[in-house]
Order: C-alpha cells, then sequence, then structure tokens
C-alpha cells in the first residue's frame, strides 16, 4: 500500500510539472525534431542501400499498402483522442511526432513530448495526464494479450522448426509478458483515471490497431515473397510482437531484422524481406521527420498549434 501511495504521489507531482510555452516552443520541439532526424540517419548508416533498392517492388498496391500501416497507429490514436479531447485534425502532427519519437530516439518518451504538447493546449484538452496514461497502459495491455495468443497459435511451429532454442526461452518471454498484463489488472483502480465505457473503446481501438498492423504487414510479406510457407509469416509475426514488447529499445524493426537473420540465416529469402521493410519503414520516418522539421521552419505557430 505504502508502495502504490508512493507511485500516487509521483503521479501528481508529474502531472503538475509546467513547462513554458515559449521554452517548448522555441527550444524544446525544435531540439526533438532535431535529435528525431540525428537518430533516423544515425541508424541509416547501417542499411545496404543498394541491395534495398534492388529489392524495392514498384507495385502501386506494395506501396499503398505500405503507408496505410505506417499512418495507420498514429491514425488510430488520433480517433482516440478525438474522442477523449475532441482533438481537431492537425492533432495528428505531435501523434506522428510522438510516434517518431518513440521508435527513433527511446521508447516512451513520445508519450512525455505528447503530455507537455497537450498541457500547452488546455483550450483544448482537460486533465491531459490521466488520458495519455490510461492510452499508454491501455496499449500495452492489449499488445501483450495479443503477443501471448500468437506464441500459443506459434507454439506447434516453433518446436517444429528447430531454430536453436529450446521452450524455456519463448516460456520465459510469455511469463514477463503475463505478468505486465496480470499487473495492469490487479491494480486497475489505481492505475486507470478514465471511465470504464471510455477504457472499453480505447482497447478496442488499440486492439484493431494491432490486428490490422499484423494483416498488413502479412500482405506486404506476401506481395515481395508469395512463395513463402503461412508458417514463416506466423513465426515472424510473433517474434516482431515479441520485439515489439520490449521497453526502452529505439527502432525495433531494425532489431526485429537482426533477430529475424540470427534465427533462419542471413541469405535467405524471408531475412531480406525483413530487412527490406524494416529499412523502407526507418526511410519514412526520416521522411516524415524532415516534413515536420520543415513545418517548423516554415510556421512555427502553425506547427504547434
Amino acid at each position: 500500500m505504502e508502495a502504490l501511495t508512493v507511485v500516487q504521489k509521483t503521479t501528481l507531482d508529474f502531472e503538475r510539472m509546467e513547462l513554458s510555452p515559449g521554452f517548448v516552443r522555441r527550444w524544446l520541439v525544435p531540439a526533438l525534431s532535431l535529435a528525431i532526424l540525428a537518430g533516423a540517419l544515425i541508424q541509416l548508416r547501417s542499411l545496404e542501400y543498394h541491395r534495398l533498392l534492388r529489392m524495392t517492388p514498384v507495385s502501386p498496391l506494395f506501396w499503398t499498402v505500405f503507408l496505410l500501416g505506417y499512418f495507420f497507429a498514429p491514425a488510430s490514436e488520433w480517433v482516440i483522442f478525438r474522442r477523449l479531447w475532441d482533438l481537431p485534425a492537425r492533432g495528428i502532427v505531435p501523434l506522428l511526432r510522438k510516434r517518431l519519437s518513440n521508435e527513433v530516439l527511446l521508447g516512451y518518451s513520445g508519450e512525455v513530448y505528447f503530455y507537455s504538447w497537450a498541457r500547452r493546449h488546455a483550450a483544448l484538452v482537460a486533465a491531459p495526464f490521466g488520458a495519455v496514461k490510461d492510452v499508454a497502459i491501455l496499449s500495452a495491455a492489449v499488445a501483450n494479450v495479443c503477443t501471448l495468443v500468437l506464441v500459443a497459435a506459434c507454439w506447434p511451429l516453433l518446436r517444429g522448426l528447430h531454430l536453436g532454442f529450446d521452450g524455456a526461452l519463448i516460456t520465459g518471454s510469455a511469463a514477463i509478458v503475463t505478468l505486465g498484463s496480470l499487473a495492469t489488472m490487479l491494480f486497475r483502480r489505481f492505475l486507470f483515471s478514465l471511465p470504464r465505457r471510455e477504457l472499453a473503446f480505447i482497447a478496442l481501438v488499440h486492439l484493431v490497431r494491432i490486428v490490422a498492423s499484423l494483416v498488413l504487414t502479412a500482405i506486404l510479406w506476401a506481395l515481395i515473397l508469395p512463395s513463402a510457407p503461412l508458417t514463416w509469416w506466423l513465426l515472424l509475426a510473433t517474434l516482431r510482437m515479441l520485439v515489439s514488447r520490449l521497453p526502452l529499445i529505439p527502432n525495433k524493426d531494425l532489431v526485429f531484422a537482426g533477430l529475424a537473420a540470427f534465427l533462419v540465416g542471413h541469405e535467405t529469402d524471408v531475412t531480406s524481406l525483413v530487412s527490406l521493410i524494416a529499412g523502407l519503414t526507418l526511410a519514412a520516418h526520416l521522411a516524415v521527420a524532415a516534413g515536420l522539421g520543415a513545418l517548423d521552419l516554415a510556421a512555427p505557430d502553425e506547427a504547434q498549434a
């Protein structure tokens, strides 16, 4: 009980934090944009450009599916905050920057940025800390449940493929994910601030986002490598979800590509496919970061509105 009191006190202290709007507009957001650009450029140095260019499809269907998959996550969060705060269309800009912060810089750094953005828009947002916190916790909880379902569905395949690790590794990973979900359920009265109806809506949107992301990614894989068996797609989807649950790791797509190469070998078509998607995603991060940076320079007040 004492620990929960400490958590609640820390939460209240964090919620009372104030940042000067002038400081945020003049220094914090431009610094964040530069950090995202620098992080993406550093990670792009490890990619084999010529090989990726040769592999990149020119099919309009491929690029349509890729763009849908890329923007589906921030669009789904916009739907959530649109319901909670009546967020206007321009609210997609901080949500895009939030995603870039999480995936290029450091996990959950985007939530800190988005909370500071919400605090500076009191006319639009009421009690932002509780909403940002609840959305982040539910996102992790729903992803944990989906990961466990995939691990259970993939378990016979993992044992049959003889990939060089035993059941203890997968069991341990699943146990860690399970503990996180159980902790969320046990302490839900202390963790959540929003009404149950809003929490149910948020969880549903997160579930739709995760399922849609998996389906769109599988379509991308199938468009590039239609001859690969379904078992490999299920295995890779499970591995991708497990990697996505690792906290504080930037650019999980590159980590996923490295693990896939370790499991199936560096010279296989599957490894090349995973590396291609990871490289294209990182390039998309760089393009979006450059676009947001240009928006900051051209119209700083509009970019922060």
